[in-house]
């Protein structure tokens, strides 16, 4: 009896251990169930979420998102404070860059053309626009003429160099009075007004300026700076218009002809 009692014994003793084991086994696959779901990202989420703050960004609106939880879940709600204040703060610290930049560069002109601003010829001003240099005609060609006279060669030369040390866009335009013009080589002011610009634009490229910052374009009569009525009036409309333009007033969009227009000066009556 007592042989058969031990024996029992030491069988029932022998198994005991699964029992501790299985219940192991059972929490640590529970363990990596845990791990695993807190672990995965919920894609159509974070598309909604990549989305909305990519749009805060551009608008500079506040966003909240709300994601539709498991039933007995909470409601996740996400915001995102305003990023306007931010946009505005890195836009304006880049054009205060340019304008001082474009600040120096209207200084370099105004030393190298010194004598035509001081005769009268030549007029510098800048703007949120960028830097816009006036010359009269009677400085840069003969009457009636679009072929640069030799006394202007150099005055444009030096104007180039200190043009090159920038990379804005450039705009040349030409501008002529009112009074038409016919012959053989410009049947009109349209076309006088255009190969100026584009004489111009010629020795600019000629003196190491990119092409891909110049514009020319012909403006005939159309938006004179003064009364076509009186003789100094007309001098006066008959001009070159160089813009070197501001990059961060434009926001990096590409020149474009019809943008002159703000550039030009209202008619004076």
């Amino acid at each position: 009896m007592a042989r058969r009692r031990r024996s029992e014994d030491e069988h029932e003793n022998h198994e005991r251990w699964l029992v501790s084991y299985a219940d192991f086994i059972t929490l640590l696959f529970a363990f990596f169930v845990v791990m695993y779901a807190i672990s995965s990202v919920n894609e159509g989420k974070y598309r909604v979420l990549s989305s909305a703050i990519e749009d805060a960004f551009r608008t500079g609106t506040a966003i909240s998102l709300v994601t539709t939880p498991p039933t007995g879940g909470a409601n996740t709600m996400i915001a995102v404070a305003q990023s306007k204040p931010v946009a505005k703060a890195v836009k304006g610290e880049m054009q205060a860059k340019e304008r001082n930049r474009l600040g120096s560069l209207a200084n370099d002109l105004q030393k190298v053309m010194e004598p035509l601003v001081k005769g009268g010829q030549v007029k510098i001003t800048q703007s949120p626009k960028g830097v816009t240099i006036e010359i009269r005609d009677s400085a840069l060609f003969p009457v009636a003429q679009a072929q640069p006279s030799p006394q202007s060669l150099q005055v444009l030369s030096q104007m180039a160099q200190v043009l090159s040390q920038v990379d804005n866009p450039i705009s040349v335009e030409g501008f002529t009075d009112n009074i038409p013009i016919r012959n053989s080589v410009y049947p009109s002011n349209w076309e006088l007004s255009a190969a100026r610009a584009g004489s111009v634009v010629r020795l600019f490229v000629e003196n190491g300026i990119t092409p891909g910052r110049l514009v020319a374009v012909g403006r005939a009569e159309n938006l004179p700076v003064a009364d076509n009525a009186s003789q100094d009036g007309r001098a006066r409309n008959r001009r070159v218009s160089i813009t070197v333009r501001s990059v961060a007033a434009e926001d990096g969009k590409p020149l474009a002809v019809e943008s002159l227009d703000n550039a030009a000066t209202p008619p004076v009556h």
